[in-house]
C-alpha cells in the first residue's frame, strides 16, 4: 500500500496464452508499486491458465482473483464488466495478459491519475524472436535498446518530462484497453463495455466515446507507464463492419451509456 487515498486493482485479459500470461505476472509482482489485487479476466481459456494462476496465487505478493467464463467466441468486454463489477478497488489499470509492464508501470499510472479523466497508455511492439525469448528466458526487464522493438522511441520512459505531453484529447480512436486507467465508478456509470460488441474491435473506441460523453475527460501517457506488447497473429476482423455500426450509432447519438453492459454483472 502506498500514501495515496484510493485502491488500484490491475485488470488483465486473457485467453488461452498462460506461457505470455505467466511472464506478465512476474512483472507485475516486481513492480515499484504493487496493486492493490489483480483480476484476471478469463475469456475461456483452457484449463492449463487455471492451474498457472493456482500456482501463482500460492506465492502471489497480492491479492489475485481469476474471473473465468466459457468459450464463446470473441467475448472479451463481456469478461472485463464480469471482471470489474467482482473489483473492490477504485481505480482500474487495464492490460492485456501479452503485456510486459515496465518496473514503474503502476506507480506511473498512479502519478497521472486524476478523478474526472482516464489515462490512454500507448504499447512497444515486440517481433516474434523476442517474444520468444523472453518467453523461455521468464525475462521482464526490456530496455528501448532490445533487439526486436518495431516502435522503438515508445520504449522511452522520461517521466519529468511525462506532465508536459500530458494534453486532453477528443478522440477516441486512440484509446486502447490494453493500456488504460479508468475510475470504477465512472465504467459504472456508463454501464461499462458494450457488451453488444463481440469479435474484434471497437470495444474500447465505444466505451472510451460514452465515457466523453459522459464529461470524463481522455489524456495520453506520454513518456511513462511502458508496456511491451508481445507478438501474435491478428485476430480475426470479421466483426469490424458490423462493430464500427453500433460504434457509428454512438457517434451520432451522442450516448453515455450503454443497454447491454454491466449493470447485470452487480449485485
Amino acid at each position: 500500500m502506498t500514501n495515496r487515498d484510493f485502491s488500484v486493482a490491475l485488470l488483465i485479459t486473457t485467453y488461452n496464452r498462460p506461457d505470455a500470461l505467466a511472464l506478465v505476472l512476474k512483472a507485475v509482482a516486481g513492480q515499484s508499486v504493487l496493486p492493490d489485487e489483480v483480476l484476471i479476466a478469463d475469456d475461456g481459456s483452457r484449463d492449463d491458465t487455471r492451474q498457472m494462476l493456482a500456482a501463482f496465487a500460492r506465492k502471489a505478493p497480492f491479492r489475485l482473483r481469476h474471473i473465468w467464463h466459457e468459450d464463446d467466441g470473441f467475448r472479451v468486454g463481456v469478461i472485463r464488466n464480469k471482471a470489474i463489477a467482482a473489483a473492490k478497488s477504485d481505480y482500474i489499470i487495464q492490460i492485456d495478459g501479452d503485456m510486459l509492464p515496465h518496473r514503474r508501470f503502476i506507480e506511473d499510472h498512479l502519478r497521472l491519475a486524476r478523478r474526472g479523466y482516464m489515462i490512454s497508455g500507448g504499447r512497444i511492439l515486440t517481433d516474434q524472436r523476442l517474444t520468444a525469448e523472453l518467453i523461455a528466458r521468464g525475462d521482464v526487464r526490456v530496455t528501448m535498446w532490445r533487439r526486436g522493438l518495431k516502435n522503438r522511441l515508445n520504449a522511452l520512459r522520461l517521466p519529468l518530462l511525462s506532465p508536459l505531453l500530458y494534453k486532453v484529447h477528443s478522440d477516441s480512436f486512440s484509446v486502447r484497453s490494453c493500456n488504460l486507467a479508468v475510475w470504477r465508478d465512472d465504467m459504472i456509470r456508463v454501464n461499462g463495455y458494450n457488451e453488444d460488441i463481440v469479435g474484434w474491435g471497437r470495444e474500447d473506441s465505444e466505451l472510451a466515446l460514452r465515457l466523453m460523453n459522459a464529461g470524463v475527460r481522455k489524456r495520453t501517457a506520454k513518456l511513462a507507464a511502458l508496456a511491451y506488447h508481445l507478438y501474435h497473429r491478428e485476430a480475426s476482423r470479421d466483426s469490424l463492419s458490423r462493430n464500427d455500426t453500433i460504434l457509428d450509432t454512438v457517434t451520432r447519438a451522442g450516448a453515455d451509456r450503454c443497454e447491454n453492459g454491466i449493470s447485470k454483472h452487480l449485485q
